[in-house]
């Protein structure tokens, strides 16, 4: 048996003797739980702890965004899941007969992003123990000294109310070897991460949510509230250097505003480079086999166009690159997990709707899309048209994709891209993934309907 076999085995046990304890709670020690470890990460003295250790160990992204993830998409996981039934009958339709039970998966293992390791790992376990379950985190190595903070933070909350601590255990020395034997012996996989990451969980034999590659493109047409969309867009391509998979990676812009919108979004802190300048960064941003360089990703711009041999001013704090082609002869097409932009002119917006396709359809199939309109039917289109699994109107892209304040999507750090990006959920994936149901039926009044309510015209053709 191997070392990682033994390891896992281990942990596994462990993780067992806790589940078997909550699978008795009740709804509301469950919801005492949850709220509770949620409240030890992101009160505000131990969000800006964690914050700043993970832009340390990391290198990536930045405090300010780190604190606001943590603060806001684990608050806004919690109001998701408050006073939502994962314990016992969760549903009744007496029309159908049918009663719904909620009960646990069992035991969890969490591939936890370096992009994203503030708030990932809480939101896990929140969901984790919302459906009474265990959960075993495997980090990044870049990140794995903050993912055992925030694990033991929270363990220590499980303890002072009672509960089993190995409800939620870190791997505090994470390599490739034990994450892939923890996907082959827990229950289920939630996999956030790369593409190799998602992969592999997929192909580890234990049912897995994973989550498709990034690369958001958005569309402005001519009716946008340009000063809206620019400011919009610059705050979510800067927001904590683009560690999010949904930062706008490229813009597609209808020509009678294009020229309009690259000075709003000057004004707003893009810089624009030239032929020259674009050359020496796609030089720097990817290498000859089109592997995108790990010393650009989520840093800031300064520092990016300095690797690349040019300088941009203080006051900038986004690149934009202009663009016509898709592929990977055209690198800035795909996504760059950087405060690096693509912009693309479109003669109209059935035009822009095929190109989001084509980008789409070179990388990122599934994942997201948004648009800047005020015409409804164009949303409608655009909704009908396009292979994504969400679609944010005139929102910040990295904000509403996982759930916003002021948007309905639910909040969370893992995105299904559904069979477009190679996931089995389109869905934002939350604590309703991390349960199973039994399904009870009882007998009901028949209903069955005639011949001629079945079939109707096809029985006279």
């Amino acid at each position: 048996m191997s070392e990682a076999k033994i390891v896992i085995s281990e942990l596994i046990e462990r993780a067992k003797k806790a589940q078997a304890i909550a699978e008795g709670y009740t709804q509301e020690r469950v919801d005492e739980l949850v709220a509770a470890i949620a409240w030890s990460v992101a009160n505000e003295e131990t969000a800006k702890v964690i914050a700043q250790m993970a832009v340390d160990e990391s290198q990536l992204g930045n405090y300010q965004g780190k604190f606001v993830k943590i603060t806001k998409k684990v608050r806004g996981a919690l109001r998701d899941m408050k006073d939502c039934k994962s314990v016992g009958v969760i549903e009744r339709d007496e029309a159908k007969g049918l009663i719904k039970f909620a009960k646990p998966v069992g035991i969890i293992g969490a591939l936890v992003p370096t992009t994203n390791p503030e708030a990932t790992p809480v939101i896990k376990g929140m969901n984790a123990i919302k459906g009474r379950n265990a959960i075993i985190f495997a980090p990044h190595p870049r990140s794995k000294k903050t993912n055992t903070f925030i694990v033991n933070t929270m363990r220590a909350t499980l303890k002072k109310y009672g509960a089993p601590e190995d409800l939620l255990i870190a791997i505090e020395e994470p390599t490739i070897d034990l994450s892939n034997e923890l996907m082959k012996q827990v229950d289920l996989v939630v996999a956030t991460g790369g593409s190799g990451m998602v992969k592999a969980a997929y192909s580890s034999g234990t049912p897995a949510y994973g989550v498709g590659a990034g690369n958001a493109v958005i569309i402005v047409d001519e009716t946008a509230d340009l000063d809206d969309a620019a400011h919009k867009i610059m705050l979510s391509k800067t927001f904590d250097y683009a560690t999010s998979c949904s930062a706008e990676n490229s813009l597609v812009v209808v020509e009678s505003v294009y020229d309009q919108l690259i000075e709003k979004l000057q004004a707003e802190g893009g810089y624009l480079t030239n032929k020259d300048e674009k050359a020496k960064l796609q030089t720097t941003m990817w290498d000859d086999e089109g592997h995108l360089s790990r010393f650009i990703v989520a840093q800031p711009a300064a520092k990016i166009a300095e690797l690349a041999s040019f300088e941009i001013p203080e006051s900038k704090s986004f690149i934009m690159v202009e663009e016509s082609g898709v592929g990977a002869e055209h690198p800035f097409s795909g996504e760059k997990m950087s405060v690096v932009m693509s912009l693309y002119k479109v003669k109209d917006f059935s035009e822009a709707v095929d190109q989001v396709n084509t980008i789409t359809g070179y990388q990122g199939t599934g994942h997201s899309c948004g648009i800047h309109t005020t015409k409804l039917e164009r949303i409608e289109e655009l909704g009908n048209r396009v292979k994504v699994s969400r679609i944010m109107v005139r929102q910040s892209q990295c904000y509403g994709n996982s759930g916003n304040w002021d948007n309905g999507m639910p909040f969370t750090l893992t995105l299904g891209c559904g069979t477009w990006g190679g996931n089995i959920a389109s869905e934002n994936i939350t604590w309703k993934h991390f349960i199973n149901v039994t399904w009870a039926s009882t007998p009901i009044e028949p209903v069955i309907p005639s011949d001629e309510e079945l079939f109707g015209s096809a029985m006279h053709n």
